[in-house]
């Protein structure tokens, strides 16, 4: 899958041409969908006008083809957030790419009073457009049609005006976690500070184990996405 201003008139970024052409050696007939990154996509075909060497010299809107009508994923409900503190090295792409292929509809980089990592300033906004890049990376390689939105950079006591919901603190031993709370934040490596866990929402429990940071994040949008499908049912 690639990601298109318009799937019916399909026109490539220099990055995508390059990686269809010269990385997957696609050739004139072989199918390919183009979407807008909201849901809205089209069966394409590689154009038998495509340059058989490759991408250099390749016009972007003459290498797909539309090879159907555009058909619109359905969207989900309730609207799924995942907000988590930052932690060291590479770890948050690693999230984030993870967060996408399971269908989490949002993903907010938490500021916390704990927080190791503090993206600020311009640091702060090449981390979230790097975040942004690994969310289309992923998008694309799991065939979902509709992107992610990542937030700038959110400090916990305005999550729930970022999101529109009051959110879910996750913690060791906390309530059950459902639906009806779909805004989980994970906190940093070194836990929520007292006032956080009992100042800015409702404490849920991700299991009877210590998570890492980063595992609890992916467990956080495992669970709700799995609800939310149907794949898990929620206790009665």
């Amino acid at each position: 899958m690639v990601f298109v201003d318009d799937p019916e008139a399909p026109v490539l970024d220099v990055a995508d041409l390059r990686h269809l052409l010269d990385v997957l050696r696609l050739r004139p007939g072989e199918l390919v969908v183009a979407s807008d990154g909201a849901g809205r996509w089209v069966p394409c075909r590689v154009a038998g006008s495509a340059p058989a060497k490759g991408a250099r010299g390749a016009d972007p809107g003459a290498i797909l083809v539309p090879d159907g009508l555009a058909v619109v994923a359905p969207l989900l409900g309730p609207e799924v957030t995942v907000a988590f503190a930052p932690t060291k090295g590479d770890r948050p792409e690693w999230v984030t790419q993870k967060l996408t292929e399971l269908g989490v509809d949002r993903i907010v980089p938490l500021r916390t009073s704990r927080s190791v990592v503090r993206w600020e300033g311009e640091r702060g906004a090449k981390a979230v457009e790097r975040l942004r890049r690994v969310t289309r990376e992923a998008a694309s390689q799991c065939r979902r049609p509709r992107l992610p939105d990542v937030t700038d950079v959110c400090r916990l006591e305005d999550l729930a005006v970022v999101t529109g919901v009051a959110p879910a603190l996750t913690d060791m031993g906390g309530g059950a976690l459902g639906l009806g709370r779909p805004v989980l934040a994970i906190g940093p490596e070194g836990g929520w500070d007292p006032d956080e866990r009992s100042g800015y929402g409702t404490v849920v429990g991700l299991g009877a184990t210590v998570l890492r940071a980063e595992t609890a994040a992916v467990v956080a949008g495992t669970l709700l996405c799995s609800l939310r499908s149907g794949v898990v049912l929620p206790l009665a």
